[in-house]
Parts: C-alpha cells; structure tokens; sequence
C-alpha cells in the first residue's frame, strides 16, 4: 500500500475556477518588485509554508496579498514590501499601462523591455523599429527617404539636409522620428480601446513627439529614457550586440558610434525639457530597479487621482 505524500492544494477561492496556490505564479508576481529570480522563488517557498501552517485549504487574494508583502518584508526589506502593494494598485487600476522606453541605439532598451515584460506579466512588447519597417512597406525610399535607414543614418536621406555634420545627424532623426509617432499614436489609442497594457521601446520613443497628456484618462504612460553616459561601455555593447547577432555588424555602429552619441545627446535633451526621467544604465539591475520604481510611483499617483475623485463625486452626490 502506498502513502499520498503530495501537498494538499491550497485554493484561492475569489480566483475562477478557484485557482490552486502556484509557488511558479507567486514568483512572477514577485519578480515585479526587484527582486531576483531566485530571491522570488525563495518569497514564493516561504508563502506556501505558511499557507500550509495555517491548516486550512484556503485564502482569499487580499489574504494573500497581505501574507505575501510581509514575508517581502522579511526577507529582502521594506523597498520591496512597498513596492509589491504598489503594483496590486496597478493591477486594480482601470486603465492600461503603457511603459515607452527611449534611448538611443545600444544602450539596453530592448534587453529591459524583455526583462519587463515578464516581470510585469505584459504580453505585448512593440519595437519602434518594426513601426518602422510596416512603414517601408507601405512608402517607398523616394516618398518618405528618412524612414528607410538608421536612426542615426537618416541626415544624408535628407533632400536639402543641413550642412554641418552634427545638425544633419538631428535633423534626420527628427524627421524619421515625426514619421514613426504617427504609427505610435495608433498603438496607444489602442491600447486604450483595448485596455491592454504594452511597452513601446525604440529610439523613436522621444519626449515631445508624442500625444500623452491627451490620453492621460485613457492609459497609464510611463515614459523614461535609457542613457549610457560612458563612451567607453556604451561602444562595448555592440561588440556584445555583434557577438549575440551575426545580423548586427558590429562595424556599422562603430564607424556610426559619433552620431549614434548626438542621437543620445539630442535625446536626453528632450526628456530633460519635457521633465521625463533620464535612467543611465551603468548597472542592468540598478537600471531594472530604477524603471520599476518610477512605475510604481506614477501607478500610485494615479490611485491616489482616482480615490480622490472618487470621494469628491461621493461628498458632490450627498450635497446634492
């Protein structure tokens, strides 16, 4: 005779069909604070012990909650604890997030976007470059040249392009970037339709081009640009970039690298002017940290927004 040694399921009863506890689920959901995947893991273990010691088969997803942001606490600290409530805020929201990361090229956007995505649970992630390439398609190389080369190769496509050097560079991206918006804005007045959260990542993610503030009802955006302020690491990530993909020559950005550099410099002008915040990855997971933080601070800027109306229009309806 043999003896049934597996753990016995612990339901989430407000969770349909009344979803089992999952150590796999609760680690992902974790991973949204900072922490890493192993220290995740290690919450999520903690979690199932104390659901276990509580004898009882099971929780609801506020009980949860709670239970979860205290063991947070205990093992990684007070940063993660807060950051963890605030993003059960963003879940609660009821508009989509839209997280747009800029930078120039090399510096890191679509490696955090990748991380992001799975840490955040978002199932969408656009390029600005695949904006781009839907519109080559669609307008050919002697109607809009600037959209078929590099961000930073667009000044020469330029039909009267300035003469110095450094403001044909900017006035080329300027134009290619005005281009791409126009396929962006459509991206976020979906995303608004739909309600479904997205990250927008590309060097054609440059504050000023793009229609927020109009949308702020609709979406949560949260903008950020990405720097390499160190010339040195910023022109090693394509000897990197070169070693992971045979299709991105490594010679082209180098012999580009000085453009590449006013793009960047052009860029964080424009955040800088906008008052969008400027992240320097001189540390991936630093870096991580820094967007997943202003995340939670701008998710908890709009809760608060929306407790605050919501008790303006109570008291308005009692007075009325």
């Amino acid at each position: 005779m043999t003896t049934d040694r597996r753990t016995p399921h612990i339901l989430i009863t407000d969770r349909e069909p009344g979803l089992p506890y999952s150590k796999g689920l609760m680690a992902s959901q974790v991973m949204v604070t900072g922490l890493s995947p192993y220290r995740a893991y290690q919450v999520a273990e903690r979690i199932e012990e104390l659901l276990h010691d509580r004898g009882e088969g099971s929780i609801t997803s506020d009980e949860l909650g709670e239970m979860a942001a205290g063991v947070i606490e205990e093992i990684a600290g007070d940063r993660y604890a807060k950051n963890f409530q605030r993003w059960r805020e963003v879940e609660a929201l009821d508009i989509p997030l839209v997280l747009l990361i800029g930078g120039a090229t090399g510096v890191g956007k679509s490696t955090i976007a990748t991380q992001l995505a799975a840490r955040l649970g978002i199932v969408r992630v656009v390029a600005t470059d695949a904006v781009r390439e839907v519109m080559r398609a669609m307008f050919s190389r002697e109607l809009m040249p600037a959209i078929h080369t590099s961000s930073f190769e667009a000044g020469p496509a330029l039909r009267e392009p300035p003469s110095r050097a450094g403001e044909r560079v900017i006035a080329g991206f300027r134009v290619q970037t005005a281009a791409v918006a126009v396929g962006l804005e459509a991206l976020l007045d979906r995303a608004a339709l739909e309600g479904t959260s997205v990250i927008i990542e590309g060097a054609h993610v440059v504050p000023g081009f793009l229609g927020l503030e109009a949308r702020r009802d609709r979406i949560l955006a949260v903008p950020v640009i990405i720097t390499v302020e160190d010339e040195n690491v910023h022109r090693s990530h394509f000897v990197a970039r070169s070693a992971d993909h045979a299709g991105r020559p490594m010679a082209r950005y180098l012999s580009g690298f000085d453009d590449i550099r006013r793009v960047q410099r052009y860029i964080k002008s424009q955040a800088l002017s906008h008052g969008v915040p400027v992240i320097p990855n001189y540390n991936f997971d630093q870096a991580l940290a820094s967007v997943i933080d202003l995340i939670m601070e701008k998710a908890t800027e709009r809760a608060v927004l929306v407790r605050t109306g919501s008790a303006k229009a109570e008291r308005k309806g009692r007075t009325a």
